[in-house]
């Protein structure tokens, strides 16, 4: 790094945070953050201490309100390779956790299930909490499972996670259905019949390509980049795009640093082959357990971080190999590229928060939003399109869903 790189960066991040606070927008509303997992993970699932910054966390509410979110999908996230009984029981306790969490700071965060409930929290000053499932092994291959997520708040269901189901073709796995089944299809139908949103991140192009020949509602992304600006499995295609924009959904450009970056995605792939030639153990911790009823959660040993020896084995190489900068310059051509193809009224945000520690610089927690609307606005883009990255189109898709919705469960009004 030249001398003095380093301050000059820190001196663009500064002038970019000015300009920011300049740019009037609707406040954002983020399709994807994984705050419960890590409560689970770092804390036995303990939601106090939030209304500061917890050690390992890119999520609070402080910096929430600094990065102007007024609208969070929370993720509740289980792993795709639990057996799906077992996975079911998981994501209960994750939306648990969701509402644990909302009743610990009423006034700041409430449960939101449908467009007007989003509109009024906001209009209250508090931060509209939804639910997304992240992965269809959730459901454990069940309608009546899926209808009861519903009825607890869950608004979106990404179909897969990073394996297949027996209905659905992941990115990350080679495909076994030709996208989706007939219990695909199925699954699909019923969760726009019930006005739950149809979420094609973690998909093959396979499988969103027939989820879109399946939909007759507006489906979303709720944290992926664009294929053409960099070709990884997790990133969306053009001709995928140009039917989005027919369907009415959007894309939520994720902030994921080796899916913005290939670059980046070539340097993570080559750490994780160094990784395994020096036969360094998983680094990837197993999935945490829940405390048990009688036990304190305090007492729950937290699944982070990865061995201190394996740690400083692969230190030399490194050092050898410095992790690239991504930046919010390249996030935005992300953006940018969703827009050309898709068109402005179907692209939105979904950082994917406390869900990766490779972020792009100035965008390392919830308070970045700014300094990405910021670059855009210094690109052209005028208020009012701010206003629809920012949060408007997902709330028309939330809209359309429970308007085209034939049984709808939503809009209900929470109690308090």
């Amino acid at each position: 790094m030249p001398l003095g790189a380093g301050a000059d960066r820190a001196n663009q991040l500064r002038d970019t945070t000015r300009r920011s606070s300049q740019v009037v927008m609707m406040p954002i509303i983020d399709g994807h953050n994984d705050l419960p997992m890590q409560l689970r993970a770092r804390y036995g699932y303990r939601v106090e201490g939030l209304t500061r910054s917890r050690p390992g966390l890119q999520t609070d509410i402080p910096r929430l309100r600094a990065g102007r979110v007024g609208g969070q999908f929370w993720s509740v996230y289980v792993p795709s390779d639990l057996p799906e009984p077992e996975a079911v029981v998981a994501t209960m306790e994750q939306i648990d956790a969701v509402y644990r969490m909302a009743a610990a700071y009423p006034g700041d965060l409430a449960i939101a299930c449908s467009a007007d409930d989003v509109e009024r929290v906001i209009g209250e000053g508090r931060i509209a909490s939804l639910i997304g499932i992240e992965g269809g092994h959730s459901i454990a291959t069940s309608l009546g499972v899926l209808r009861a997520f519903a009825r607890l708040g869950v608004r979106y269901l990404t179909l897969t996670h990073n394996h297949n189901t027996s209905w659905a073709d992941s990115a990350a796995a080679e495909p076994a259905v030709d996208g989706l089944n007939d219990d695909g299809r199925a699954v699909v139908r019923e969760m726009q019949r019930i006005g739950m949103l149809v979420d094609l991140s973690h998909v093959a192009p396979i499988t969103m390509h027939a989820a879109l020949d399946t939909a007759f509602a507006p489906v979303l992304f709720s944290h992926s980049g664009t294929r053409a600006l960099h070709d990884h499995r997790r990133n969306v295609p053009d001709d995928v795009l140009t039917r989005l924009r027919d369907n009415g959904g959007v894309l939520h450009l994720t902030f994921v640093s080796p899916f913005v970056s290939a670059e980046f995605g070539a340097w993570q792939d080559a750490a994780e082959a160094e990784w395994a030639r020096l036969g360094l153990p998983d680094p990837y911790p197993p999935f945490p357990r829940a405390p048990r009823p009688a036990e304190d959660p305090a007492a729950v040993p937290p699944r982070v971080g990865v061995d201190v020896a394996a740690e400083a084995a692969f230190r030399p190489w490194l050092a050898a190999n410095p992790r690239p900068v991504v930046t919010i310059a390249q996030v935005a051509d992300h953006v940018e590229h969703a827009r050309e193809v898709a068109g402005v009224d179907h692209v939105g945000l979904g950082g994917d928060f406390d869900g990766t520690t490779d972020l792009p610089e100035g965008l390392s927690d919830v308070s970045g939003y700014p300094r990405l609307l910021a670059e855009l606005s210094s690109r052209g883009w005028s208020g009012a399109d701010l206003d629809k990255l920012s949060g408007r189109n997902v709330l028309r898709v939330l809209r359309d869903s429970e308007r085209l919705a034939q049984e709808p469960l939503w809009p209900r009004t929470p109690a308090r």
